[in-house]
């Protein structure tokens, strides 16, 4: 038999022609099953037919294509075999054709799936469906109906249509809504980002976490800046893929790392689209994980999935219906991945930036801009790749503001300042920082400590580079320093000031947001705070530690056991952790042994003696105060305040000077007053009980006595 010349040669080798094709197939259907119906049933259906004249239009159009003469079957087949051979000339991708290759749809399933959405394309079929469904008020073809139109057999019978029918539904290409009626009165509809894709137009954002990047967004994955083993790995990885050979690729590493950049260098090496979907934003995953398995057969994009798993929890990810090939993942370094989609998966961990790699970011982000402090910022700023960019150009922006033509590291500062700190401000809080080791009176031993706690920061990437191969994979990029001392010796002002040299910020830990009486929420709350101020590179500042680092001890009870969990899984991330952390306490004796010997600088604070609190008290009464030099001596003698203790009753001595009109000329009986009103705030009796000569100061004392008696 010779075969019949292409009848649609004409139209253009595109999804839209392709779409068009099926969508008069759809039309032809549902057209001859109305004439059937009206020669078979009679007037009802004459008269439905002269109701909606538009269908007059659909056959005038599909008479000038179908040959003279042929019958209804005849006309569905021609119809079907011009298709065929109008796709065996389109080389291009065409969204109908990946659901026959890739999911094994038949022609009638695609028809079906066009007949469910005719109502997206012509809002008239909405009042025949529901004239033809009678007396259901719905303008979407239920089951029923739908089986009828796209599953006749040839001799015009119907067919068993409900396992194409299960099909469609189970693939996510259509939605059975009211699935409590019965199953023919099912109402169906297709999805509108399943039906933008079936006609080849630009998916319409899906919401939900979930959006399409094109392959063009992404930089071919040979020009990606990483380490050179894992970048020939990768580089394997389209092959294998294509063999059908994995089933995912897991990609772990800190937020904004750039994990899915990588993915989409991956996706563009296979000549493929991205679809990226971070389930932990989806407020209702289910529904939108339902449609990511279609939209990527649609659109041939690779679909990839961003998961963040507790610690020691495992996310179970279900099979991606709709959808036969392999998936990517992206999450951190904690928790873990399971299910279908995992049984034949690759894992690949994502390290920090080198200083080269970062330098390569900073010099093409800041462009001209990048100045004499580009290697200041290179050293100091260990962000991962993600938040580098985004600090480059807000960091530009602040020089710009400053009208310099140089981004200096101070405009780095704000700018990573200014970064999404949503997150960590819910279970930290920023300290104003400033001043110099200057500011703070320690003795000369914890000084020294501090001036090495500082070095060992400056140099922890350095340090890391040039260890010996013992140290192999047993020490990274963090420091943890512990400070233990009495309340008020200095240990929060000197993370501050340490944050200050540093040019870093600092958070203070509310410790009351994060731990919760729940079960496992403390350590979930521990591992957000962690991550998010690792990415960030800020110093984190754990106040009254010995909170959350007791010691272990013997199970007998559940509160034990679960209290031996949380300082279990502390000690495992306090000894991962790649940022800088700073312990308070004073209490360092009920620290657990096992934290104490993670810490890689323990330095002890000291309550002030004699001349240092002397120190103390002129670094912080006003330059115009007029204490004297005897009481100010004596007071330092013989009063044993903490330097905490020294700075608020130089307030309240300052407060009593401008409250009497003297602005900071601070004087003898406020200095004493203010004093006193420590020793009373402590409930402790004042040391300097005599009189104290003419300046008023016993006439004060006086007063004081009066006043508790």
């Amino acid at each position: 038999m010779t075969p019949l010349p292409n009848a649609f040669e004409s139209l253009p080798a595109d999804a839209e022609s392709h779409f068009r094709l099926f969508y008069y197939a759809a039309v032809l259907r549902l057209t001859t099953h109305l004439r059937r119906l009206a020669k078979a049933e009679g007037s009802a259906y004459d008269s439905l037919l002269q109701s909606y004249k538009f269908l007059e239009a659909y056959e005038g159009e599909l008479r000038a294509c179908v040959p003279a003469g042929l019958g209804e079957a005849e006309a569905r087949a021609w119809w079907r075999e011009q298709t065929r051979a109008w796709e065996a000339g389109a080389g291009g991708r065409l969204p109908l054709r990946e659901l026959e290759r890739g999911l094994g749809l038949s022609h009638g399933e695609q028809t079906a799936l066009v007949l469910a959405g005719l109502v997206e394309e012509d809002i008239r079929f909405g009042s025949l469906f529901a004239a033809l469904q009678e007396p259901l008020p719905a303008r979407r073809p239920c089951l029923g109906l739908l089986g009828a139109l796209a599953f006749e057999g040839d001799g015009g019978g119907p067919v068993d249509w409900w396992e194409s029918a299960r099909r469609l539904i189970e693939l996510g290409l259509v939605v059975a809504e009211n699935q409590t009626a019965p199953r023919s009165e099912w109402v169906v509809r297709v999805p509108p980002q399943v039906w933008d894709a079936l006609r080849g137009r630009g998916v319409a954002s899906v919401g939900g976490g979930c959006r399409l990047y094109t392959r063009r967004e992404f930089p071919p994955l040979k020009r990606l800046s990483l380490d050179a083993g894992l970048l020939r790995r990768l580089s394997g990885l389209p092959s294998v893929v294509a063999r059908g050979a994995l089933s995912a690729v897991v990609l772990r590493g800190m937020a904004d790392s750039g994990r899915r950049t990588i993915m989409g260098s991956l996706a563009r090496s296979m000549r493929r689209d991205l679809l990226f979907y971070d389930r932990t934003a989806a407020a209702q995953p289910e529904d939108v994980w339902s449609l990511v398995g279609p939209l990527a057969t649609l659109t041939g994009a690779l679909p990839v999935v961003a998961v963040d798993p507790a610690p020691g929890e495992t996310v179970e990810l279900p099979a991606l219906k709709g959808y036969a090939g392999a998936v990517g993942v992206v999450m951190r370094r904690e928790g873990g991945v399971g299910g279908p989609l995992l049984e034949h998966a690759v894992t690949f961990d994502l390290p920090a930036p080198e200083p080269a790699h970062r330098r390569e970011v900073w010099e093409s982000a800041l462009g001209p801009r990048a100045g004499e402090d580009l290697p200041a910022i290179v050293e100091r700023f260990l962000l991962p790749l993600g938040n580098l960019s985004r600090a480059a150009g807000v960091a530009a922006g602040y020089a710009a503001l400053e009208r310099r033509e140089t981004v200096t590291a101070a405009d780095v500062q704000l700018a990573c300042r200014s970064l999404n700190r949503q997150k960590l401000d819910t279970l930290a809080q920023r300290l104003e920082v400033g001043g110099d080791w200057n500011e703070i009176v320690v003795n000369d031993s914890t000084a020294a400590e501090l001036s090495e706690l500082e070095r060992r920061c400056r140099n922890r990437e350095r340090l890391l580079a040039n260890l010996g191969t013992g140290f192999r994979n047993s020490v990274n990029c963090g420091v943890r320093a512990l400070f233990n001392g009495p309340s008020g010796t200095g240990k929060t002002l000197a993370a501050k000031i340490l944050a200050a040299v540093l040019q870093a910020d600092v958070y203070r830990v509310d410790l009351a947001s994060v731990v919760n009486k729940y079960i496992g929420e403390t350590e979930k709350n521990l591992s957000q705070l962690l991550a998010r101020a690792e990415e960030l590179d800020v110093i984190l500042l754990v106040d009254e530690g010995d909170s959350l680092m007791t010691g272990r001890t013997d199970v007998k009870s559940a509160n034990d056991r679960y209290a031996n969990l949380e300082t279990n899984y502390l000690l495992q991330r306090i000894e991962t952790y790649q940022g800088i952390v700073v312990v308070t306490t004073n209490a360092g004796n009920r620290i657990d042994q096992a934290f104490k010997r993670r810490f890689d600088v323990s330095i002890n604070f000291y309550p002030p003696d004699a001349n240092e609190r002397q120190f103390i008290w002129r670094l912080h009464l006003p330059p115009a105060h007029r204490v004297s030099e005897a009481l100010l001596r004596e007071v330092s003698h013989h009063c044993a305040l903490t330097g905490g203790q020294a700075r608020n009753a130089a307030l309240h001595a300052t407060l009593l000077a401008v409250d009497a009109g003297r602005g900071g000329q601070v004087e003898d009986a406020d200095f004493e007053a203010a004093v006193q009103r420590e020793y009373r705030k402590a409930g402790a009796s004042f040391p300097l009980q005599r009189p104290l000569g003419k300046s008023g100061h016993y006439a004060a004392l006086t007063q004081f006595l009066s006043e508790i008696h």
